[in-house]
């Protein structure tokens, strides 16, 4: 299943939880992080899905910080594959591995007649892949049937260290206002196997065929939250405790805070924007509740309906804020929530490199926005080419090269690496003009 919301074959929890995240190190608490990315594979000729993750892996290798939690895996369909980061102290270093991860799994998937594309769906049609071996995922596949015979759903999800369960659970029940403007900045999954759709996120909406999907309830405490899950276990809505689908959740197995807002990054550059703003917000709450301040008392509701704006319009359109439950602009909510995490991010040298990536979304859109205006000018195929350029490059462009700084776009094409998403040239989106336009 996209990410580990089916667990996955090897719990990649571990991301950010071994030594210093989650595994008992000295770190501070809400200082490490990492990152987990899912990719689809598609032919190179057709663009198609095809189910060659198998070939991929092997070609792949080992993950040269499998030592942190680093590693390449299988997911619920052959036709997706999964890279996680280490632990990672600051963004230049979870940066690194992000685009490590993806050139060594995109020089596989060539070597295997595939390209690596980074995409909360897929772009195109095809046949549903088959169900990767192994009894978890047979369990799963028997459980669910043909809700996830084509379930090729792929995120990015970020894991904070956090002191302890009882923590983590608190911690979400802080983050939960903000879920929906981290989807809405990340939406990147337009298409619907081969159909442009009106939703900006369609992997919110694929998501939401499973149950305990979306925006995690309140919770009292450890054993309120545990009891909850154990209740959908027991009702056979999931196989075990770690297939949960809400959008952040305490891990399974490590101290950490797990946050799944995100589609699949269409460049390394917005993982990591993902990554320091969920590590911003853990951050916040982690404060507040050091000085007694428990989250505030959002309606389950109210989110669920600014889920489903932020999956609808992403950054254009409206979004819903869910303290007033009024309407805003969506850059306005971004704004909240830098308000509310920037000690946090200045704590952890992040506020520059979040201000300039932001500046870079800003200027050339979600990856939803890129993937109808490169359909507007080439139709589907175009948008799977793409997507499989801006997945291997990793720069969104915008700013800065990189977090803490980096080569400019010059600097960029005289060494020969592929400049960022932006183009000076292209105007900031403006409503599409294919069959995707907002509604009047």
């Amino acid at each position: 299943m996209g990410g580990h919301e089916a667990g996955g074959a090897a719990d990649a929890d571990e991301t950010a939880g071994t030594d210093g995240a989650g595994g008992g190190g000295s770190r501070a608490a809400g200082a490490t992080v990492g990152v987990e990315e899912e990719f689809l594979l598609v032919d190179a000729v057709s663009g198609m899905c095809v189910p060659r993750a198998g070939q991929v892996l092997a070609a792949a290798g080992e993950h040269p910080w499998r030592a942190s939690g680093g590693g390449f895996h299988t997911e619920l369909l052959a036709s997706q594959v999964e890279a996680a980061t280490g632990v990672c102290a600051d963004l230049a270093g979870l940066r690194a591995q992000l685009r490590d991860g993806r050139a060594r799994l995109a020089a596989a998937a060539r070597a295997a007649g595939a390209r690596l594309v980074s995409a909360g769906t897929p772009v195109l049609g095809g046949p549903p892949p088959p169900v990767t071996p192994g009894d978890r995922f047979a369990a799963i596949s028997g459980a669910h049937g043909e809700v996830v015979a084509d379930y090729q759903a792929c995120g990015c999800h970020v894991h904070v260290a956090v002191p302890g369960r009882e923590t983590a659970v608190a911690v979400v029940n802080h983050l939960r206002p903000w879920l929906a403007t981290l989807v809405a900045l990340a939406v990147n999954s337009p298409f619907d196997h081969g159909r442009a759709g009106r939703f900006a996120g369609r992997r919110i909406v694929e998501m939401w065929r499973f149950p305990g999907a979306g925006v995690p309830p309140f919770a009292a405490s450890a054993a309120e939250y545990d009891g909850r899950v154990a209740a959908l276990v027991e009702a056979g809505a999931l196989v075990d405790e770690a297939m949960t689908f809400w959008l952040a959740r305490p891990s399974p197995r490590w101290p950490t805070v797990e946050v799944r807002t995100a589609d699949a990054a269409a460049t390394a550059d917005e993982a990591v924007l993902q990554a320091a703003l969920a590590r911003g917000l853990v951050g916040a709450a982690l404060r507040d509740l050091a000085a007694g301040r428990e989250a505030p008392p959002v309606d389950g509701q109210v989110c669920a309906a600014a889920l489903w704006s932020a999956a609808r319009h992403g950054m254009r359109g409206h979004a819903l804020d869910p303290f007033t439950r009024r309407r805003v602009p969506p850059w306005r909510m971004v704004e909240d929530l830098l308000a509310r995490a920037r000690p946090a991010l200045a704590e952890t040298g992040d506020l520059d490199t979040v201000h300039a990536l932001l500046e870079g979304v800003r200027r050339a859109g979600t990856g939803a926005d890129r993937q109808r205006r490169a359909a507007g000018r080439g139709g589907p195929r175009a948008v799977v080419e793409m997507l499989a350029r801006h997945t291997e490059s990793g720069v969104l462009g915008g700013g800065p090269g990189g977090p803490g700084g980096g080569p400019d776009r010059a600097t960029q094409a005289a060494s020969g690496e592929e400049a960022g998403v932006w183009d000076a040239r292209e105007r900031v989106p403006q409503p599409d003009t294919h069959g995707t336009t907002e509604d009047a």
